[in-house]
């Protein structure tokens, strides 16, 4: 993380300024409604939605435009520039001030593109108005939370009844636990939510994915859309009203799961009200892998073992996604590892006294303590830094970052992880083949692509509480052997990186159809499903 110090001013300011296609895209949307009498552009930068707004027509017509910008420099500019406009006010001023001081004014117009500004880099001040912004609205406000959740909040606020908001915001509200509480606030707050994608970048700078958030107030609720365009040149032919609306929930949910159909939606709500399935939370716990504090200190190779002598402290390890090459994680597929110079022990020195150490393993704590490897916030704050707690040994392993799929993995060889996958400990009486099994199927792993979230590079991250949310068939009617004869031939498909929807087929036709009377269609559209949320994660790597 770069201090404060070492950043732009225009970084600081989250000054990133919107193209102007896509600010006359967002304009021209609204150039036909006669409702709107005032525009408000909070933080307006170059002025780029001022031309658009201009080039509509708005001002012409009698619309009054506020604009507010916290930089005096660039607020001269745009005074200048716009002077001859009697209907256009500009502002040099922070915009929380703005909001408090305006909290009574209405706009039927809010546009523009607020700044991306991290916690840590705003000022006290800004803090506290975010924070007293948020919190007014039923929202928790936290270090995580970004400049531009308080700008929507404020901008909502501050719409007329039948108000409407465009604004040009990080895709990471689509899918991330910080903006939890405002997506619900959007959804109960505005009666249309439209969010349109890009699969390209429209700020290669900084390397953000961004949406444009399309909401309206007003009292007949139409729900959520989202409309996916490849790059800017696809806004020459957006035609909005060509994708329906969906019913959106208002709880605390992701919105990903819009990328899917109405109607693909209504199917995978059909399998959360099917006896036939189950949440896999309801037959383990589920819970992150160990949290050593310095993976590369305490994860260690044969070689490791061998200088200093830690045999007896140490436990195998799975401990990166790419050591995971199979369903049964056997004594063999460890000791592959092992030989082949991976990391694959996991050091768990023993609470005695540091006396009683052997001085083989006083010396490798006193390298580390040399070279710096204790100075880790979560070593530093431990009674005694190179003893790592919560170590216990779980019964499968579900990796948390991934490419193509998540992994489910029994532990056949009492192997531990770092927090690069996740432990499970499955409930008393719960047959482990069984539950692995039931997860290797198209529903199950559509669920993966909903309940986890995509980040840089393609990858897809599920965290404890969403894999406990895939849901899984319940396999009680199925005979043993038939249970460990497909997870056997499921392995042989995963060992032999094959493609894993040869595994798919054998557990959707052999035990979803066969046994519990699932439908081939609602299969393969579950697969389908699965598929769309998957390619257009690879793609946007």
């Amino acid at each position: 993380m770069k201090l404060k110090s070492e950043n732009s001013e225009k970084k600081l300011r989250g000054a990133y300024y919107t193209p102007l296609s896509l600010a006359a895209k967002m304009v021209e949307i609204f150039k036909a409604d006669k409702t709107i009498h005032s525009i408000l552009e909070p933080s307006c930068g170059d002025g780029v939605f001022i031309d658009a707004v201009i080039k509509e027509g708005f001002i012409e017509q009698g619309t009054d435009l506020t604009a507010v910008e916290i930089n005096a420099e660039e607020t001269d500019k745009l005074k200048q520039k716009f002077n001859k406009y009697n209907g256009i006010t500009v502002l040099n001023q922070d915009f929380f001030e703005f909001y408090f001081t305006n909290v009574s004014n209405r706009f039927d117009l809010i546009l523009g593109n607020p700044p991306y500004i991290r916690y840590q880099y705003l000022e006290e001040s800004q803090r506290e108005e975010m924070s007293s912004i948020l919190e007014s609205h039923g929202m928790k406000a936290n270090k995580l939370i970004n400049a531009w959740v308080g700008f929507l909040v404020a901008c909502v606020q501050l719409l007329s009844d039948h108000g409407k908001i465009a604004f040009v915001i990080p895709a990471e509200i689509l899918q991330v636990v910080y903006a939890e509480d405002l997506r619900l606030f959007l959804a109960n707050r505005l009666s249309k939510i439209t969010l349109v994608t890009f699969e390209e970048l429209v700020f290669p700078d900084i390397e953000q994915e961004i949406v444009v958030l399309i909401g309206e107030k007003g009292t007949s609720q139409k729900g959520i859309r989202i409309v996916e365009l490849n790059n800017l040149e696809d806004l020459k032919s957006l035609n909005l009203e060509a994708v329906e609306f969906q019913n959106i929930g208002h709880i605390h949910e992701k919105w990903t799961k819009y990328f899917t159909t109405k109607s693909e939606n209504e199917l995978m709500n059909s399998f959360r009200k099917d006896p036939r399935f189950q949440k896999l939370s309801d037959v383990a716990l589920i819970n992150v892998g160990i949290t050593t504090g310095n993976n590369k200190y305490f994860s260690v190779t044969q070689q490791i073992v061998d200088k200093y002598e830690l045999q007896s402290v140490v436990r195998p390890l799975i401990g990166r996604s790419s050591h995971a090459k199979s369903v049964y994680f056997e004594q063999k597929d460890w000791q592959e590892n092992v030989d082949e110079g991976k990391a694959a022990y996991l050091i768990d020195f023993p609470s005695i006294p540091y006396w009683d150490y052997p001085e083989s393993h006083k010396e490798y704590i006193e390298w580390g303590e040399k070279t710096g490897q204790s100075k880790g916030y979560k070593l530093r704050i431990r009674e005694n830094w190179y003893q790592i707690p919560s170590i216990w040994v779980p019964d499968a392993f579900f990796l948390r970052r991934n490419n193509l799929y998540p992994k489910f993995v029994l532990n056949c060889c009492n192997a531990v992880s770092t927090d690069t996958m996740h432990r499970i400990k499955f409930n008393e009486g719960i047959d482990a083949e069984r539950i692995v099994l039931s997860y290797y199927n198209s529903i199950s792993f559509a669920f993966t692509e909903i309940c986890g979230r995509s980040y840089g590079g393609g990858v897809l991250e599920i965290l404890p509480g969403e894999v406990g949310n895939v849901l899984v068939p319940i396999l009680e009617g199925v005979p043993d052997y038939v249970i460990h004869k497909t997870l056997l031939s499921v392995d042989k498909i995963v060992r032999e990186n094959s493609n894993i929807e040869l595994a798919l087929d054998l557990v959707d036709h052999g035990i979803l159809n066969k046994y519990l009377t699932i439908e081939p269609k609602i299969l393969n559209n579950a697969r389908e499903i699965w598929k769309k949320m998957q390619n257009r994660r690879l793609k946007r790597g």
